[in-house]
């Protein structure tokens, strides 16, 4: 089951968080890197499904410059990053179409809590689990062929989290954010148990709130390599994403804020496993777990770590299995 959340992990966002002398790191997104993998370009079938929920942590110890190389000033006391996010959804596929596509609609309203232990940096911050920005897409075509399927649209992200230029209980980005995405699922054998998939997002950004700071537009690419058995309900492989800045954050008259300003584009690469399986009786199917892990590597101008999702999704009603 393939679904777009957002998650805002308050702590990726550095230049919010991170005093303004020691900010080495360009501004994060709001595209949630880890939360698309196997068969990310396929829609669901017509029908109604719920997310309920989907649990998101993202933990790190290691920032990385432009350069690729590890900022640590007391190797021995780096601290670490740690973000957990909690996101609901609604999703709507219809049997109408558009352009030979299904419609579809999305909705995705998440809660998060985060954690930023920094000793070199002087920092110890916790923030209490609240609304985060919410992302729905009022556009989402799919498309099934005998061997590819394939989906587009546009998402919105809005900026419902608390946010603070500096704050350190921000739960939001401040921004508006719209993400235009296209993916598709190849399958490999007759059968359709082999598949590769891969989705492109790209996210532009209007000013962060009261300031003239605008983050770079960015290109994330997530999908991944696996097989499905026993009809397509327990899939297995391995997902990946990747991430680039592509035009630089701009600070305006606030630039003024960051004595060590964001030190270019960032980037970051994440594998791993993951695994569905579904929830089922012999007679009916009641939803799927979903779990993936992801390591990071070859990050620049961000943090470095790993990812874990989990996601629960509830076709309703459920479906019959005899």
């Amino acid at each position: 089951m393939n679904r777009k959340v957002f998650i805002f992990l308050l702590s990726l966002g550095l230049l919010s968080c991170l005093p303004p002398n020691i900010v080495f790191a360009s501004f994060a997104g709001h595209n949630t890197k880890g939360d698309f993998g196997l068969q990310s370009g396929s829609q669901p079938a017509p029908g109604f499904y719920a997310i309920a929920p989907m649990y998101y942590r993202y933990n790190a110890d290691t920032l990385r410059d432009s350069s690729g190389n590890a900022i640590s000033p007391d190797p021995q006391d780096r601290g670490e990053l740690t973000a957990n996010a909690y996101i609901f959804g609604l999703i709507w596929v219809s049997e109408y179409k558009i352009l030979g596509g299904n419609y579809s609609f999305q909705i995705y309203p998440g809660f998060t809590d985060n954690a930023l232990e920094a000793p070199l940096f002087g920092l110890n911050e916790g923030v209490s689990t609240g609304l985060a920005d919410l992302y729905f897409q009022p556009i989402n075509l799919g498309w099934h062929t005998d061997r590819a399927d394939f989906t587009t649209g546009l998402g919105i992200y809005a900026p419902t989290g608390e946010y603070e230029l500096g704050g350190s209980d921000n739960r939001g980005l401040g921004m508006w954010t719209l993400e235009i995405f296209a993916g598709s699922t190849v399958y490999l054998d007759d059968a359709k148990s082999w598949h590769a998939a891969t989705t492109a997002f790209y996210e532009t950004h209007s000013d962060k709130e009261d300031t003239d700071i605008n983050v770079g537009d960015i290109l994330t690419l997530e999908g991944g390599l696996g097989k499905s058995f026993k009809g397509g309900l327990v899939s297995v492989g391995a997902s990946y994403y990747a991430q680039w800045k592509i035009t630089e954050d701009s600070f305006g008259s606030d630039g003024r804020t960051f004595s060590n300003r964001s030190d270019g584009k960032h980037s970051v690469y994440g594998v791993g496993p993951e695994l569905t399986l579904p929830l089922a009786t012999s007679e009916k199917l009641y939803g799927f777990l979903n779990a993936r892990y992801l390591w990071e590597f070859d990050a620049e101008s961000t943090f470095e770590g790993e990812t874990f999702v989990m996601t629960l999704t509830f076709p309703i009603p459920s479906v019959p299995l005899q």
